[in-house]
């Protein structure tokens, strides 16, 4: 079956695979919902975007996503309120950065109308997969590749604009320990570590695993050229506390401009607590953890909207946080949350409703 729906080519899945979802015991982004945007860039141009029965995708083996690594994408999520109304929280935002990252990589930008209108009628059509659970959301995945063929190191004629939706439970669960990496660097001046570049992630998987074999979840990344900034963890933007003050590493070449991340400035700033963006050495942070003076350390990112740090290791030693009763994460991730769920007023214009 297939319908127009703002000129959006609809092709409708015959039977539904919603029976098949356990909504009490959802992993993160492993089920996915019945349908799937497939956008093609070719001839120089964009064309119609479709929406189709979650599938497989096909590709020639010469297709130049394998042999160059042209390939970005976003994290967003969708979130279902008590009356049934789906949100998505500041999604222009993903829309502006992915068309960043497509020009870093070489990648053609994708029209606003293609992303909105292709996202939200995808999220209508697969609403119901669209979880209520605590913690609960709708992870969203779109992405671009390089589709067309050749093994010439150049980029490709053709790509694809895919959105694919998978009803996740939380991220992480508890607190996380990280190591403080000195030889292995996520990215450099001039690189592409701005950018939401699958290779990006890819080169973090060996050291990162190394980390888990002493015992950590995660690596805090340092700057490429001495180590002596902290600069990201994991795959997150990094927030540290020392007494009362709110500090995070400024954005550059190397370090993602963080959705999640301004959403923390600006709330942090709302409520009156003391922040600073600036260079944090690894030496400054070490030292407030011997004096007493680092209260907390925290990851930020869609995926876990704020992973709260137990402690960090560096040079053999491992250093704890304390436990606090009331700290600036905790707080910061719920006022997030509460717009993010419609159960709180939206004094910043973030929350989007998606028309029926």
């Amino acid at each position: 079956m297939s319908i127009e729906a703002k000129n959006i080519i609809v092709e409708k899945v015959k039977n539904s695979k919603i029976d098949q979802v356990d909504f009490d015991n959802l992993a993160f982004g492993s089920v996915f919902t019945d349908h799937m945007v497939v956008c093609t860039y070719k001839n120089g141009v964009w064309e119609t975007p479709t929406i189709v029965p979650y599938q497989p995708i096909t590709l020639d083996p010469s297709s130049k996503i394998f042999h160059y690594g042209q390939s970005i994408f976003e994290g967003m999520k969708a979130y279902k309120d008590t009356s049934g109304d789906v949100f998505l929280f500041r999604p222009l935002d993903n829309f502006k950065r992915l068309n960043i990252s497509a020009e870093r990589m070489c990648i053609p930008q994708i029209p606003q109308e293609y992303f909105m209108d292709s996202l939200t009628t995808l999220l209508n059509l697969d609403k119901a997969f669209i979880p209520t659970q605590e913690g609960s959301s709708l992870y969203i995945r779109p992405f671009m590749f390089a589709s067309g063929n050749g093994f010439h190191a150049s980029p490709a004629n053709e790509y694809k604009f895919i959105i694919a939706c998978a009803p996740s439970g939380s991220y992480f669960s508890g607190k996380v320990k990280v190591l403080i990496e000195e030889k292995y660097s996520r990215s450099a001046n001039g690189g592409v570590g701005f950018a939401k570049a699958g290779g990006n992630y890819a080169g973090q998987f060996y050291p990162t695993q190394l980390a888990i074999d002493k015992g950590y979840n995660q690596v805090i990344w340092t700057d490429d050229t001495n180590h002596e900034f902290i600069e990201e963890a994991g795959a997150m933007n990094i927030f540290i506390r020392i007494n009362d003050t709110l500090m995070t590493a400024p954005t550059s070449d190397r370090i993602l401009d963080g959705i999640t991340r301004k959403s923390i400035l600006e709330i942090a700033k709302d409520q009156g607590i003391k922040t600073e963006v600036r260079k944090i050495s690894v030496k400054e942070v070490v030292e407030a953890a011997k004096n007493g003076s680092l209260k907390e350390m925290f990851g930020a990112g869609t995926a876990a909207v704020i992973s709260p740090i137990s402690g960090f290791g560096y040079r053999d030693t491992t250093y704890e946080l304390p436990e606090l009763q009331q700290s600036y994460g905790a707080r910061l991730k719920k006022i997030i949350t509460d717009i993010q769920y419609n159960k709180s007023e939206d004094k910043f214009g973030w929350r989007y409703k998606v028309e029926k």
